[in-house]
Order: structure tokens, then sequence, then C-alpha cells
């Protein structure tokens, strides 16, 4: 009996394990300091898991400082291929709450937006290689990255959940590989552009294009991978220390885009 269940134990060990690493497109769990001129003002952290149907996402953002005080959660599901079944997002924006939904409903994408008291429903082409992309986002990042390896950086669309909901096309460029260490061991780092609605996005990534760091539209804002250092940094000031902290820099530059302008 006791042979039995060691090898019951054992068996079970190694289908979680199989199970756990059956993520596509390399996306890894991890948490992120949010930096301003390489001052920290925030955190996020996201988590994946596999299903049966595909993979379930959350995401935990935090910042505090001056101007802004912005608190997000987001749940997702995903297919197996890294499209959008359904996603609930909370916020709040200053004191300011907001809840949006976000799925495919036949041709179309259905956005349910609450927020100040009102709801408002819109539709929005139902693009397949579409991201959810919320402000400060790392899971939403690390969703795009792996979708634009599969499709070769082409038909990627970013869903802006802003108002009542928009679309844009998100282009992508690659450049030449960069160098970083990763909890103090080299790693080889992908370079590669984003430019959704006229703003640029610069993304490192690592070899499974797992999201590293993130120099963000919005001014002076970056998302590094807690450990992660890129060699050169990419800004001066950057990337900033691994320890957390939601202190407010000296001189902050005008706060973010809140996820809705009502």
């Amino acid at each position: 009996m006791i042979e039995l269940r060691g090898s019951r134990f054992a068996f079970i060990s190694l289908f979680a394990m199989l199970f756990q690493v059956a993520l596509p497109g390399g996306a890894q769990s991890g948490s992120f300091i949010i930096s301003q001129h390489g001052h920290s003002v925030g955190t996020a952290t996201v988590t994946f898991s596999g299903t049966t149907g595909g993979i379930d996402s959350t995401t935990l953002i935090k910042v505090a400082m001056q101007g802004l005080n912005y608190n997000l959660s987001k749940t997702e599901r995903l297919t197996s291929t890294n499209h959008l079944k359904h996603a609930q997002l909370s916020a709040t924006v200053n004191s300011s709450a907001v809840n949006i939904t976000v799925a495919p409903d036949a041709a179309q994408f259905l956005v349910n937006v609450s927020a100040n008291g009102q709801s408002t429903t819109n539709r929005l082409p139902l693009h397949p290689n579409a991201v959810l992309l919320p402000d400060f986002d790392p899971g939403a990042l690390d969703t795009l990255l792996a979708l634009a390896a599969a499709h070769n950086n082409a038909g990627i669309w970013a869903i802006i959940p802003k108002q009542t909901g928009s679309e844009s096309p998100v282009i992508l460029a690659t450049y030449v590989d960069e160098q970083g260490t990763l909890d103090t061991k080299p790693i080889t780092v992908h370079h590669i552009v984003a430019t959704i609605a006229g703003a640029k996005t610069d993304l490192f990534a690592g070899p499974q294009n797992e999201l590293l760091q993130a120099e963000l539209p919005q001014q002076g804002f970056a998302l590094v991978r807690n450990g992660f250092v890129l060699t050169p940094p990419a800004k001066a000031g950057a990337p900033p220390s691994p320890a957390p902290s939601a202190v407010a820099p000296a001189s902050p530059a005008p706060p973010p885009a809140a996820p809705i302008q009502q």
C-alpha cells in the first residue's frame, strides 16, 4: 500500500508538472515594478494557469503617486492559442470605479462598461488576434508577445478599455537582440516596438517571448519584471530597484490616462 500510494503521488506530481508547462506562447507568471523616471510608483503581478479549455490569467495592478491612485484587477480566459474568450476588469482611478466585461459574441466583441452610475454596451469587430490592453498590464503584454510570435507580427489588434471601448491595430517591429540578466544570470533579450494608436511601446522579452520589461508611452513610465536588468538600460535611470514601493517621485510627470474616461 505504501508503494502504491507513493506511485500515485508521483504520478499526480508528474501530471501536474506536465500540465503546468503546457502553457503556450512563453506566458510566465511574475511580479513587476512600475516606475516613473526610475522611481518606483507601483507594482503589477500576473498569474497564468493552464486549464482543459486553454489559459486563465489574473492581473493585479496598484499605482500610488501624486495625482494618481490606480488599482486594477483583471481576470481573463484565453484559448490555448491565446484568443480571448472572456475578460472581467474592475478598476478604481482616484476613487472613481469602473467595471468592464469583454467577450466574443457571434462576429463581434461585446463590451459592457459600468462607470459613474451608468452602463453602456458597445460592439467591436471581432479580430481573432485581439488583446484587451489596460494601462500597466503585464499579462496583456505577455499575450500580445505570444500572438506576435505565433503570427509573425501581423494581424494583432488592441482592445482599448477607455470610454466605451475601441480597437486599434498593433504595428510591430523587431529590433536587434539585446542582453540582460534575470536573477543575476545572463539572458538574451528580444526587442520589439509596438505602435498602438500612434504611441510607441518598447517591449523587451526573454527567449520564450515572456515579458521582461516595457517602456510605456505614458511619460517616463516603465514596467520591469522583478530580478531583470537590461544592460545597458533602455533609458537613463532605469531599471528601478527590485524592491517594490509605492513612493511618489519628487517631481512627477502628468499621470497616465485612466482606463475609462467619461
